[in-house]
């Protein structure tokens, strides 16, 4: 047999007995959130606005303001002032205190405590489900414009930042 011949002879071996190349698979970018429930809906928050997810803390309430103003709490020697956001959007809770958690914000260095009827841990969404967000109440439009859909069921992006900024959110006192 020539060198020519045993190396074809090889090559062929090798050819019939590898292993086949991994399957090229085209990644898909996520998006992902925080879930939670608010009067009874479904919503989701990106993750980089929430600092922190707490039991509600004992809370010192604070004189002349909104009832939505729960008041003021001691996190890690941090003030964190805590809202209901059922009462800011104007919504019925639908939470018991047990399943009640506080979604920590920070914003402009402050920390920002939104007490939500539950949480429902990190999401994650193929960026290629956003769309525009439909069926908003008129309250809401300005902090949810997008969402996202999964498995059938709608997650409505909320936008804490905007919420913070907002004259509404902002206008705490009687």
């Amino acid at each position: 047999m020539t060198p020519y011949a045993l190396l074809q002879d090889m090559e062929s071996r090798s050819r019939r007995f590898a292993s086949p190349l991994p399957q090229q698979v085209e990644t898909v970018s996520t998006w992902r959130g925080i879930g939670f429930m608010l009067g009874g809906e479904q919503y989701v928050a990106h993750m980089a606005e929430v600092v922190e997810i707490l039991q509600l803390p004992k809370v010192t309430r604070v004189p002349g303001v909104k009832s939505w103003v729960l008041g003021i709490a001691n996190v890690r020697g941090r003030m964190v002032s805590v809202m209901d956001l059922n009462g800011v959007l104007g919504f019925p809770s639908k939470g018991n205190w047990r399943s009640q958690r506080v979604l920590v914000i920070e914003h402009n260095d402050y920390l920002t405590g939104l007490v939500v009827d539950a949480v429902l841990g990190m999401q994650s969404f193929p960026v290629d489900r956003e769309s525009e967000a439909e069926n908003v109440s008129d309250g809401l439009k300005t902090f949810v414009t997008k969402a996202f859909e999964r498995d059938g069921r709608v997650w409505s992006v909320m936008e804490f930042e905007a919420l913070l900024q907002s004259p509404e959110f902002l206008d705490i006192a009687v």
